[in-house]
């Protein structure tokens, strides 16, 4: 059990993140290998991507970014690779780097995200997680700051989802995956609603846009006859990666528990979609099941199913949704 804990800690445990203070406390300056960009390169992960870092950021490589996540009192997933932060630390946000060799993902769906069902998805898991909680742990999912949707150049998956704890405070970040020959890089935005708009843009035009695989680990690189096949698509990197095949297999509930108890509320995001998603797909065909037994049993008592309700739609219209597209 430890194990596949472990594996679904590795795609939601930097949602743990959106909380925190991203300025960089003081102390850490004086025991950490910062390294101040001024247009050189820097290694992010072992061979596997490379960032020309600017000279309005500083970086920490993958083991420095584990340290800094201790020192601020945070447990490292073990898959983080690098972190940004921008040098004026009168801005408060910081990009994280995990990456999951996951196997190479395939972009099948790429024409076919149903960003409403996934949005449903995410509302109906936290609400179910919320049952577990006290109520000032409570978080609430309300709608699709920007839609998922993929970048066919950079072979990305970009979305970013707003929610609000129970004293209304917003919680927000922006996530982005590229996909990689035998796996996925995860980048991520840590910001707040106030200010997510505009470090976005610097997100996008100075950091994303100077990063880039390095040969042999680019998506095109990708060498059916040798090369490991993830287990889920772009729908299952979007509720959780890893998190997804892992619940599938070992069952969900026995995995949250030991999950919120470690790492509290804020990994509801995450686990509250890959719930949601489990029991659509599974769950009905259970309740189904133990109907049609029961109706077996007793069917002079049977009564016709009720048509289940339809997923509401998103709050977010197509033509938002382009906008948002427009934005990033």
């Amino acid at each position: 059990m430890k194990s596949l804990i472990a594996k679904l800690l590795k795609s939601v445990t930097v949602m743990t993140l959106i909380m925190m203070v991203c300025a960089v406390p003081a102390f850490a300056e004086e025991e950490l290998n910062w390294v101040e960009g001024s247009g050189q390169k820097v290694d992010v992960g072992t061979n596997l991507a490379e960032l020309e870092l600017g000279s309005d950021f500083i970086f920490l490589n993958a083991e420095d970014t584990k340290k800094y996540l201790t020192q601020g009192g945070m447990e490292p997933s073990g898959s983080e690779i690098g972190v940004v932060f921008p040098k004026d630390e009168k801005q408060t946000w910081a990009v994280y780097f995990e990456y999951e060799e996951s196997g190479h993902i395939k972009d099948d769906e790429k024409t076919d995200i149903d960003a409403d069902a996934l949005l449903d998805s995410y509302k109906e898991g936290t609400e179910e997680m919320n049952k577990e909680l006290s109520p000032e742990n409570q978080l609430f999912v309300d709608k699709w700051d920007v839609a998922p949707f993929y970048d066919n150049q950079l072979h990305s998956l970009s979305w970013s989802l707003l929610a609000h704890d129970n004293q209304n405070n917003g919680v927000i970040n922006y996530n982005v995956r590229i996909l990689s020959r035998q796996g996925y890089i995860s980048a991520i935005l840590v910001s707040d609603p106030a200010n997510l708009q505009a470090d976005r843009i610097v997100f996008n035009n100075k950091i994303l846009k100077q990063f880039n695989l390095k040969q042999g680990q680019r998506y095109e690189d990708f060498d059916k006859k040798t090369d490991k096949v993830a287990e889920y698509g772009l729908t299952g990197l979007i509720l959780g990666g890893a998190g997804l095949a892992v619940a599938k297999k070992a069952g969900l509930l026995a995995i949250l528990i030991p999950l919120l108890k470690k790492f509290g509320i804020i990994i509801v995001v995450a686990v509250g979609a890959i719930w949601g998603f489990i029991r659509k797909k599974s769950g009905l065909k259970k309740e189904q099941s133990e109907e049609q037994s029961t109706q077996s049993e007793q069917p002079e008592q049977s009564e016709q199913p009720t048509q289940s309700e339809q997923p509401a739609q998103s709050e977010q219209t197509a033509q938002d949704q382009e906008t948002d597209k427009q934005k990033v």
